[in-house]
């Protein structure tokens, strides 16, 4: 169990300027997207407006603690909970960094240090301190292990004390490498280098992570090129990159948006090996329309099939590849003709409630619509620290979720 110490941070600023492929370098303006969490007469809440998380700076020490204390009353903690520090900014940047360690080291639970990419660490010796205040595992932002590349692309002040701390990090606790791959730039040599260097180093996974450059890739509050010209790999390229890298190095690898090669997912139950869960699932009893992303579709759609309920329920994807990152305009898109009366759509996705059902009502005919689990699967970021067992356990509760949600509001033939 995970509890979070949040930091704060502004992206671009705590975090010693944007890195060249930052997501966020190219947001200027507030947006209001609309989401679940919205009140029901009203689009935009704190999860879904831009600037909610782009105004404030880092909080102080004893903030963070009172915050993480009142969090900790709340939860039901185990001999197994760590505390995640994270944040908006990059927490090697945090400057009482080592005094929120002490702290949370005298309350006397493990750490964890969210996404960092090490860009505040100007001597690695900080490392060692770290680690002395009950740091036992980190996800550091990698790119690559070529100074160079990371003073070019990360914007690093001071590569090689950055790379010597995510070296110390290796040997002294379990270290979850990422790294966003920019096609001709860090792919390729440099990206078997890098792999070399933490297998030796002992680090425990890497993640790879494919770079959006396009509005339907994922950038959603703004769709201008973060890097003009870069075309990223297209989803199968990328599969391909994930599952080669895998078998060639003594680490974890997994990919975002897909794939882990050695969990089977995201969607495990399509694989045809695993098909026999599906037997432990509720049956599909009504007709619906799920509207999912165009990468989650393929799979659903296959997992509808095996169910037998292919003439029941159809899939209609829209052009965003990521589904907790349609917005309303991606719904606007869509080819009404092929949506039935009961609409699923994406748990997560940011669309306000009363939009939704603006949109899927456009054409006069009433449907209802009905938002479905947060989570069918997992993707990389969250595979990487789970068993086949728990992947598998996972979107079983998750389609059951979704045929339960079909079967309530779905039209009984």
């Amino acid at each position: 169990m995970q509890i979070m110490a949040d930091v704060g941070g502004i992206p671009g600023k705590n975090c010693r300027g944007f890195c060249k492929y930052c997501y966020f370098k190219n947001v200027h303006e507030r947006k209001i997207l609309g989401c679940k969490n919205c009140p029901p007469g009203q689009i935009g809440c704190p999860h879904c407006t831009t600037d909610t998380n782009m105004t404030r700076d880092y909080l102080p020490p004893f903030q963070v603690i009172s915050t993480l204390q009142n969090n900790m009353f709340q939860t039901e903690l185990s001999q197994d909970t760590i505390i995640n520090i994270t944040g908006d900014g990059d927490v090697s940047c945090y400057p009482y960094l080592e005094e929120l360690t002490g702290q949370i080291k005298d309350i006397g639970f493990p750490i964890h240090l969210g996404y960092t990419s090490g860009k505040g660490i100007d001597d690695a010796s900080i490392v060692d301190r770290l680690i002395n205040n009950n740091v036992i595992e980190t996800t550091f932002t990698t790119f690559s292990t070529n100074p160079a590349l990371r003073s070019e692309w990360m914007r690093d002040p001071t590569p090689e004390a950055s790379i010597d701390a995510l070296k110390r990090f290796c040997e002294s606790c379990d270290v979850h490498a990422a790294s966003i791959i920019i096609p001709g730039v860090n792919d390729g040599e440099d990206l078997r280098r890098t792999c070399e260097d933490l297998e030796s180093w002992g680090a425990k996974a890497l993640i790879l992570m494919r770079f959006a450059n396009t509005r339907n890739q994922g950038l959603i509050l703004n769709s201008d090129p973060i890097v003009p010209g870069i075309e990223p790999q297209s989803t199968t390229e990328f599969e391909a990159l994930v599952k080669d890298t895998a078998k060639e190095y003594n680490l974890r690898i997994t990919g975002t948006p897909l794939c882990d090669p050695e969990n089977d997912s995201p969607y495990a139950l399509s694989k045809d090996k695993n098909s026999e869960f599906l037997e432990i699932l509720t049956p599909i009893r009504a007709e619906a329309t799920i509207i999912t992303s165009s990468i989650s579709a393929p799979y659903i759609e296959k997992i509808i099939n095996n169910l037998g309920a292919s003439d029941l329920v159809n899939v209609v994807a829209c052009s965003q590849e990521i589904a907790c990152l349609i917005t309303q305009e991606d719904l606007e898109e869509l080819d009404l003709n092929e949506i039935k009366d009961a609409v699923i759509i994406p748990g997560r996705c940011f669309v306000h409630d009363l939009k939704a059902e603006e949109i899927l009502r456009s054409d006069g005919r009433f449907r209802l619509i009905k938002r479905g689990p947060d989570m069918l699967t997992s993707d990389g970021e969250m595979s990487g620290t789970q068993t086949k067992e728990e992947i598998l356990k996972k979107e079983l509760y998750a389609f059951e979720e979704l045929i339960e949600t079909i079967n309530y509001i779905g039209v009984h033939k």
